[in-house]
């Protein structure tokens, strides 16, 4: 059982993945409201209500974490430098990285970046992990700023991450609409997926102390390639948006 932080886990990702990990692992969730927080996970985790855009919020905060799980963000493709999108995918991070040199115990930092990192490459292309980085939109360029930030820290400082370049993600299956294209289709995570995914990551050993990886599941044609995450990680996605579009359709 690991001691783990997750930010951003009263979002849609967050709120899965603390369900997932809660019996398997000691959690403390971030965030700055709580209200909409199921009552029956709000007894089974560890809860700290506070803005992480503020520096000082960050005392102490990792003292006893192994693993962080970074979510916390502006998630708007069309937001603007300005705003969130400063405070929230710019200010926080660095906020992170800069108490997490401080901390004794922490292991890693697993972190969300997004398919908007590479997502400027033409639709018919399948982008690895490795590819140089395109983003599309402001979304994106402060996702490759993240990277950026956690490989200076991977490098220079010896604090493990791993980055997870988040697809399409649906919580529920049934989200994945009957007339989706096939580009949306090849775009498609699942809930199940990316919870496989996030154990992969909590339990590997890592050759360098960077890495990204696509977070995707096992379309018929995946947008993002998945292969660094099966031969680093251990990674076996088992859902297909090509075969359930089929089986909706066919109901």
């Amino acid at each position: 059982m690991a001691k783990i932080l997750i930010t951003g886990a009263t979002g849609t990702i967050g709120l899965e993945l603390t369900k997932h990990l809660v019996h398997q692992h000691e959690l403390t969730v971030v965030g700055r409201d709580f209200s909409d927080f199921p009552d029956d996970l709000k007894k089974q985790v560890n809860i700290e209500k506070k803005d992480l855009v503020d520096e000082k919020n960050w005392t102490g905060l990792l003292d006893d974490i192994e693993y962080v799980i970074q979510l916390a963000g502006q998630a708007d493709a069309e937001a603007e430098f300005y705003g969130d999108l400063l405070e929230l995918n710019y200010k926080l991070p660095h906020n992170l990285y800069a108490e997490a040199k401080k901390s004794k115990k922490l292991k890693r930092i697993i972190f969300a970046s997004s398919i908007h990192a590479v997502d400027a490459y033409p639709e018919y292309v399948q982008v690895k992990a490795t590819d140089p980085v395109r983003p599309a939109d402001l979304y994106g360029v402060s996702k490759v700023y993240l990277e950026g930030l956690a490989s200076y820290y991977a490098y220079t400082h010896g604090m493990e991450s791993i980055g997870i370049r988040i697809a399409d993600y649906k919580a529920s299956d049934e989200e994945l609409a009957k007339d989706a294209d096939k580009n949306g289709m090849a775009m498609f995570l699942s809930k199940r997926d990316m919870n496989h995914l996030i154990d992969c990551c909590l339990e590997a050993e890592l050759k360098e102390p960077f890495l990204i990886i696509n977070g995707i599941s096992k379309n018929s044609f995946p947008r993002l390639s998945y292969e660094e995450a099966h031969v680093q990680l251990g990674y076996e996605p088992q859902d297909d948006a090509f075969e359930m579009n089929e089986i909706f359709k066919s109901r």
